[in-house]
């Protein structure tokens, strides 16, 4: 059996996985002398997440550092699964596969960088940002044009809801 086109996986996500360093910011970290952490991100990337949401596909993170200010991020964003300061972030997928009822296939996952490389492998759809390492544009089946941070998220979450007949929806969502 030949192996499944971009659209044809696209077309059986149910969820949706980001990793947030690298992929939903730009992979800096700005420290303050207080020891406080600073993260930028891209209200446009914020808008596909939650325009996959509205269309009816789950949004999940996982993530390998803490961060307060990005928990508020996608609490208010809708996501309403969320791991973060997550060492091993396979036990978080399969726990979210269980919750979900979802078969890999139906999984989508967007990493950047080794950590991200288990994760990427199992899902259905793999995908990552132009600047990721090269080890994660390997594992993809799909590249953004754009680096993470900077609206790469939100290009996936186009192609996705193209693929699926649902990339009208969205009118007055904000992000």
């Amino acid at each position: 059996m030949p192996e499944p086109t971009l659209s044809e996986r696209a077309r059986e996500i149910r969820c949706v996985v980001f990793d947030i360093d690298g992929v939903i910011t730009d992979c800096k970290l700005y420290l303050g002398p207080d020891g406080s952490e600073w993260k930028a991100v891209n209200v446009r990337d914020g808008l596909g997440i939650k325009l996959l949401l509205q269309a009816g596909i789950e949004v999940a993170v996982i993530s390998g550092r803490p961060s307060a200010a990005m928990q508020q991020r996608f609490e208010y964003l809708g996501v309403r699964y969320i791991w973060l300061n997550v060492e091993r972030k396979v036990p978080a997928f399969e726990s979210l596969l269980q919750t979900l009822g979802l078969e890999d296939r139906q999984m989508a996952v967007m990493g950047d960088d080794v950590p991200d490389l288990p994760l990427m492998r199992r899902a259905g759809l793999a995908l990552t940002v132009a600047d990721a390492h090269p080890k994660a544009l390997a594992a993809a089946h799909w590249a953004s044009r754009l680096n993470g941070g900077n609206g790469a998220v939100r290009e996936a979450a186009d192609m996705i809801l193209k693929a699926q007949g649902k990339d009208e929806a969205g009118e007055g969502a904000h992000s």
